[in-house]
């Protein structure tokens, strides 16, 4: 399969007349400070810090209801915090928003799409909306169409697509426009086998290229075999953070994870369970 080029991705960007590695030699792609969010009496995310470089591979793994579909959303612009800062490249999220958007694209979990387009229309739209001309735009939509295996799908409509062609479709969508941070929710949710090697070939030649990836997934192996950074949030709040085997500290990821988060049960369940 054939990985697209994205050697000196930058930004369509008027925020600044520099390229991104001149504006922002020594930016973390991400950084986060301070960052909360409350729902009621709820603390969704308690004032995290998190860094993420340049050309990393990021791995964000928590339970469920740690907080991290939450800091992904004000991270990249999608939900206003309560209190504390995000830049992405350097760049305020919530101070220069649409400069900030331009340099990020985001797969986001249970976000609705325009699902009365087409597949091609819907990438197509997304791509205009970043201000690329058009032309620009049909070769992009089309490369990407056809590494993700959608090409016989390009003129249906999404509502008609599977669960895995809808995940496929709105990372097209997220790529697009050659973005220098891309965070993904659950990525391979719903892919089949073949399309998730295919997704994750594309993922590391993007990041081979300078492009930086944030991925929270469930799946604890495919994020130790995937990432070369990792942090781990649970009630809202970063328990660990660093390279891989930083974290792992010599033990699996999954061991680490639930040694970190607890609740673990060491039992056989109940009599009425057992067969004999």
């Amino acid at each position: 399969m054939s990985i697209p080029d994205f050697t000196g991705i930058e930004p369509e960007s008027s925020w600044t007349g520099l390229k991104s590695d001149e504006a922002w030699p020594r930016q973390p792609a991400l950084s986060i400070r301070g960052l909360s969010k409350r729902f009621g009496d709820l603390v969704a995310v308690d004032s995290i810090d998190l860094d993420v470089p340049v050309g990393s591979f990021y791995g964000l793994v928590g339970p469920n209801g740690a907080g991290k579909t939450t800091t992904l959303s004000m991270s990249t612009g999608l939900m206003r915090p309560d209190s504390g800062t995000i830049r992405i490249q350097g760049v305020d999220v919530w101070e220069h928003p649409l400069e900030a958007k331009r340099l990020v694209g985001v797969l986001a979990d249970g976000v609705r799409l325009f699902d009365r387009l087409t597949g091609e229309q819907l990438v197509t739209y997304s791509g205009l909306l970043s201000g690329m001309d058009r032309p620009t735009v049909a070769v992009r939509v089309a490369d990407l169409l056809r590494l993700l295996d959608l090409e016989v799908a390009a003129g249906t409509l999404v509502v008609d697509y599977s669960a895995g062609m809808t995940k496929k479709i709105a990372l097209a969508c997220a790529l697009v426009h050659a973005p220098r941070l891309l965070v993904l929710d659950e990525p391979f949710e719903s892919v089949d086998p073949v399309s998730a090697a295919n997704i994750r070939d594309i993922l590391a030649g993007y990041v081979k290229s300078g492009g930086t990836v944030i991925v929270s997934s469930h799946a604890m192996d495919l994020v130790q075999r995937m990432c070369d950074h990792v942090a781990v949030i649970a009630a809202g709040r970063v328990l660990a953070a660093g390279t891989i085997d930083e974290v792992r500290a010599g033990a699996s990821l999954e061991d680490r994870f639930v040694e970190l988060v607890g609740g673990r049960h060491h039992s056989e369940g109940p009599e009425w369970l057992r067969i004999s």
